[in-house]
C-alpha cells in the first residue's frame, strides 16, 4: 500500500513538472519528457506531427509508449504510420526511398501477413499505385494523413497501454510553484532567528536565517524561564504588515506535509514585545492542527477564521526570491467552511445515504461524533468520526418476515437486491430510521456508543420507500415516510408502531420530506419527481398548498439553521439544475442562485450550512453561495467525488460528510472542527473502555418483534 501511493505521488509529481514546463514556454522539453516518462501522451502534439508528415518524429514520440510488438493495436498503428509514408513516397516518385522504407520499416510485418508485403512490392513496378484496386480511393497526402489520424485516434484509445495516459489531470495554475512557496514556509517558521524579510537565493539548500552578529541581546532576569542569550523580536515580525508576496492561511502551509522540529524548535521564541514565550512543540499541536491531513483545494472569497486555540497567525507570509523564480501570488481570504479532509471512511460498499447525530461537536469531552451510513446492498452503520472507524455494522435482514405483506414478499423472491434510500436521525438523536428501496422502514433506539436496539419494522409503502423524516407535534415523536405508490404515511408512532395518518394527492412518487413548525403551527412538505410541492397538515383533508418546483424539477427542500428561510434545489429530466429561496408568504421564488451545471445527470444535493451560506453538490466539487447573494461564492473541491455526491453535515457546520468514489466517505472539517476532533481523540480516547477496546460487531436477534425487539443487542468484538 505504501509503494503504491509512493507509486501515486510520483506520478503526480510528473505530472507537476509537466505543467511548469508549458507554463515556462518549454515544449520541446515537455514533450521530451511526456516520451521518457510515459505518464501522458499528447495527442495534439502527435497529430500536428501526423498532419505535417514528420514520419521519424511521429515514430521516436510514439516509441516512448509502446512498441510494435506489445499487442495487436501497437502493430496495427506502427503498420499504417510506416505504409502511408511509403504510399507518400511512391507518389512522389521516389523509388528508392520507398525501397528503404519497404526494407527497413515494412519488412517486420512480413511474418506475419506475407501476402500483403508481396502485393507491396509490386507497387513498385507500377507506374502509378492507384492502378491498384485498393488504392484508387488515394487522392493526396493531407487527405489521407487526415483519415489515417482518425483511425489512429480509435486505435490509441481502444489500446490498454494508453489507458489512463490521454487526459492531463486539473491541476491549479502554478501549483509547483505554490508547493515550492510552502516548502519555504516551512522552513522560515523553522529557523532560530527568523528575519523579516528574507531573500531566497538558492533552492539547493534549506533556507536558514542568520542573526545579525553585531545586534545586542537583550539580558531578561524577571522571567527565571526564558533563554537569556535569546534576542526580543519586535511583534511587527509576526503580526505586522508584510511585504512579501503572498499571505497564505495555516491550512495552506500544512498541505506541505509533516512537520519536523529542528533545533531551534527546541528553544522558546519571544512572540510579542512583553515577551510572551510558547513552546514549539505546543505550537505544532494547538496551532497547526491538521498537518497530517489531506487539504482540500479550495477558492475562497472574503472573510477569515480566526481560531481562539491558535498561536500563529492566519496571514503567514510567503518568502520572496529575489532570483525572480516565485512569482507573485493574489491573496486568498478564507472564510471558517470545511475544507480540510480530516477522516476518510472506508464502506464495503457503495454509499447511498448518510446523517450525522445531532449532537454538537463544542466540547472536547464528547467523546464520539456518530455518522450513520447507508448502503446500495442495505448494509447500515456507524461510525466514530473522531477515530474514523466503524463502531457498528448491521447487513439487512427482515426481523420479522410474518408480518410483512405478500407484495413485498413476492418481491423479494423476484428480487432479492435491496437498497437504502435514506438513512436519518431523529432530533434528540435517541433514534434512527432506514428507508429501504423495498417497502421497508426499519427504526432502532440507540442510547449510546454500543447500545443500538431494534425498535420498529414498518411494511410503508407499496415499491421504494424514497424518504423518511422525524417530527415532534404535540411532543410525540414521530416517523414520517414517502414513497413510490405516491403516499406520505403520517405518522408513525415510534413507541406502538400505529399510523395515524395518510396524506394522499401527489400524482407521482413522493422524493423528500421537510416537517417544520412555524408560530406554533405543525405542517409538512412534500415534492415529488414530477416538480410538484405540496403543504400538508397533520390530518387527512388534503393538501394545503400546490406549488410547482422550478423547471418541474425533481426537487429537496429545507430550513435554514434559524429555521426563518426556506430553500430547495432541484434537478429535472433535461438536467437542468435550480437553487432558490422561497418567499413562504407569496408561494413563490424570492432568489434563483446562480452557478449550477446546466446538465447534471443526476439531482443536486444541496444543504444550507449554518453562518448563511448554503451548499451544493455539483460537476464534482461542493459549491458555496451566500444566502443573500445570487452569485456563487466559492467551490471546495474535495478530490474524487463522483458527479453529484450526497452530502451531510454535522449541526454546527463545523463538519461536513460528503460520499466520494471507491465506497469511501470524506469528513471535511472547518479550522474550528478539526480541533475539536484532535483535542477528542488526543485528550480524552483512553479513558472510555467502550472505544478503546476497539470496534465492536453486533448481533441482531432475528426473533424481536416488528414492533419492539425489548432486548439490547448482545456484543461480540471483532
Amino acid at each position: 500500500m505504501a509503494s503504491e501511493k509512493r507509486s501515486a505521488l510520483n506520478k503526480e509529481l510528473l505530472f507537476l513538472i509537466l505543467q511548469f514546463c508549458n507554463d515556462e514556454g518549454y515544449k520541446r522539453t515537455a514533450h521530451i519528457f511526456e516520451r521518457e516518462s510515459g505518464c501522458y501522451f499528447d495527442m495534439e502534439f502527435f497529430e500536428d506531427l501526423v498532419l505535417n508528415g514528420k514520419w521519424n518524429k511521429v515514430e521516436k514520440y510514439l516509441s516512448g509508449f509502446t512498441s510494435i510488438n506489445d499487442n495487436k493495436y501497437s502493430t496495427k498503428i506502427y503498420f499504417e504510420i510506416r505504409k502511408l509514408n511509403f504510399l507518400e513516397a511512391l507518389d512522389k516518385n521516389d523509388r528508392a526511398k520507398a525501397l528503404d522504407i519497404l526494407m527497413k520499416d515494412l519488412k517486420v510485418f512480413a511474418q506475419d501477413n506475407e501476402e500483403l508485403y508481396r502485393e507491396m512490392t509490386q507497387l513498385l513496378t507500377l507506374d502509378n499505385f492507384r492502378e491498384h484496386e485498393l488504392l484508387s480511393m488515394y487522392e493526396d497526402a493531407e487527405s489521407s494523413r487526415k483519415i489515417l489520424m482518425d483511425e489512429l485516434k480509435k486505435l490509441i484509445e481502444v489500446n490498454p497501454i494508453f489507458h489512463g495516459k490521454l487526459k492531463f489531470p486539473v491541476i491549479k495554475s502554478q501549483r509547483l510553484r505554490r508547493l515550492i512557496n510552502q516548502g519555504l514556509n516551512w522552513q522560515h517558521i523553522q529557523c532560530k532567528y527568523p528575519q523579516p524579510n528574507p531573500d531566497i537565493e538558492t533552492l539547493f539548500e534549506d533556507h536558514v536565517c542568520q542573526w545579525p552578529h553585531d545586534h545586542l541581546f537583550m539580558q531578561s532576569t524577571d522571567n527565571p524561564q526564558l533563554d537569556a542569550s535569546l534576542p526580543v523580536f519586535p511583534s511587527s515580525w509576526f503580526c505586522g504588515p508584510s511585504t512579501v508576496t503572498q499571505a497564505v492561511s495555516r491550512e495552506d502551509i500544512c498541505a506541505s506535509g509533516p512537520i519536523t522540529s529542528g533545533s531551534g524548535y527546541n528553544n522558546h521564541i519571544v512572540a510579542t514585545t512583553s515577551v510572551n514565550m510558547r513552546d514549539s512543540n505546543t505550537m505544532s499541536q494547538n496551532s497547526l492542527l491538521g498537518a497530517e491531513y489531506e487539504v482540500a483545494s479550495t477558492v475562497l472569497h472574503p472573510g477569515r477564521n480566526h481560531s481562539p486555540e491558535s498561536s500563529v497567525s492566519d496571514d503567514l507570509p510567503i518568502i520572496s526570491m529575489n532570483n525572480g523564480m516565485l512569482q507573485n501570488f493574489e491573496p486568498v481570504s478564507h472564510t471558517d467552511l470545511p475544507k480540510t479532509v480530516a477522516r476518510i471512511l472506508n464502506e464495503s460498499s457503495s454509499p447511498m445515504s448518510m446523517d450525522f447525530h445531532p449532537s454538537i461537536l463544542n466540547d472536547v469531552h464528547l467523546l464520539v461524533l456518530v455518522l450513520s451510513v447507508g448502503t446500495d446492498i442495505g448494509d447500515i452503520g456507524l461510525w466514530d468520526v473522531n477515530l474514523g472507524v466503524k463502531i457498528l455494522s448491521r447487513n439487512f435482514t427482515v426481523w420479522n418476515i410474518g408480518a410483512c405483506s405478500t407484495m413485498f414478499k413476492t418481491a423479494m423472491m423476484k428480487d432479492p437486491c435491496i437498497s437504502v434510500n435514506c438513512i436519518a436521525w431523529s432530533p434528540n438523536g435517541s433514534f434512527f430510521g432506514i428507508a429501504y428501496s423495498k417497502h421497508i422502514v426499519q427504526l432502532y433506539s440507540y442510547h449510546g456508543v454500543t447500545d443500538v436496539q431494534q425498535k420498529l419494522e414498518i411494511d410503508a409503502h407499496v415499491g421504494g420507500v424514497n424518504d423518511l423524516a422525524f417530527a415532534t407535534p404535540s411532543k410525540q415523536q414521530l416517523v414520517i415516510t414517502g414513497g413510490d405508490d405516491k403516499l406520505i404515511k403520517v405518522v408513525w408512532d415510534v413507541i406502538t408502531g400505529v399510523q395515524m395518518h395518510n396524506l394522499e394527492g401527489h400524482e407521482a412518487p413522493v422524493y423528500s420530506l421537510c416537517p417544520h413548525c412555524k408560530d406554533g403551527i405543525h405542517f409538512i412538505f412534500s415534492t415529488s419527481v414530477d416538480g410538484k410541492i405540496k403543504a400538508w397538515l397533520y390530518d387527512n383533508m388534503g393538501a394545503r398548498v400546490h406549488i410547482d418546483a422550478p423547471g418541474l424539477a425533481c426537487t429537496t427542500i429545507a430550513y435554514s439553521a434559524d429555521n426563518k428561510r426556506l430553500f430547495s434545489c432541484g434537478t429535472n429530466k433535461n438536467g437542468e439544475s435550480f437553487l432558490v429561496e422561497w418567499n413562504e408568504s407569496e408561494g413563490d421564488a424570492k432568489r434563483t442562485y446562480q452557478g449550477l451545471c446546466e446538465n447534471s445527470s443526476a439531482v443536486v444535493q444541496f444543504s444550507p450550512i449554518k453562518e448563511n451560506f448554503l451548499a451544493a453538490a455539483d460537476d464534482h466539487v461542493i459549491k458555496i453561495w451566500d444566502m443573500d447573494k445570487v452569485e456563487q461564492l466559492t467551490i471546495i473541491d474535495a478530490g474524487d467525488l463522483p458527479a453529484n455526491p450526497h452530502i451531510r453535515f454535522n449541526k454546527d457546520g463545523t463538519l461536513l460528510a460528503v460520499i466520494a468514489s471507491e465506497n469511501k466517505i470524506k469528513i471535511l472539517a472547518t479550522a474550528y472542527g478539526l480541533q475539536l476532533l484532535n483535542a477528542s481523540v488526543t485528550g480524552f480516547v483512553n479513558s472510555s473502555s467502550d472505544v478503546s477496546d476497539g470496534p465492536r460487531k453486533h448481533v441482531i436477534n432475528p426473533s424481536s418483534s416488528v414492533a419492539n425487539s425489548g432486548e439490547a443487542d448482545a456484543h461480540v468484538p471483532t
